[in-house]
């Protein structure tokens, strides 16, 4: 017996998708927690929103959000909303440019502490330090 060949679907035969169908709205919403810093006084939601502002690229364009992208400050909290893709190491990245350029970057690291959020935190220097000590 010869072996079966297998046959290319013809085009009448392929599924068809419903031209009504919508696709399905995406709504992304990272956090960055700047509770420790702003309480020690050393970080400014103020400047730090505008800055997010700025520098957002959205296909290549910096500033034109156009209600894309949503940057709310509350109290310690900043919030991004989104509703197109969005990724959360973008918004880390923005994020240590921005210590960076405000010379914070050397005390504080941004970590995350959950799926969608992430916290600025200082550097464990004194624990560093004793652990050394004790292995001398």
């Amino acid at each position: 017996m010869a072996p079966k060949v297998a046959t290319k679907a013809k085009p009448n035969q392929l599924k068809k998708v419903q031209k009504g169908q919508k696709k399905k709205k995406l709504s992304l919403r990272f956090t960055i927690d700047c509770t420790h810093p702003v309480e020690d006084g050393i970080l400014d939601m103020v400047s730090f929103e505008r800055f997010l502002l700025e520098r957002i690229k959205i296909n290549g364009k910096t500033g034109q959000l156009a209600g894309q992208v949503n940057v709310e400050r509350t109290k310690q909290k900043l919030v991004v909303t989104s509703e197109i893709p969005f990724s959360k190491r973008y918004l880390k990245y923005l994020t240590k440019k921005f210590l960076k350029k405000n010379k914070l970057r050397d005390w504080l690291r941004v970590i995350a502490n959950a799926k969608d959020q992430y916290e600025l935190r200082y550097f464990n220097i004194d624990q560093e330090e004793e652990a050394e000590e004790e292995s001398s």
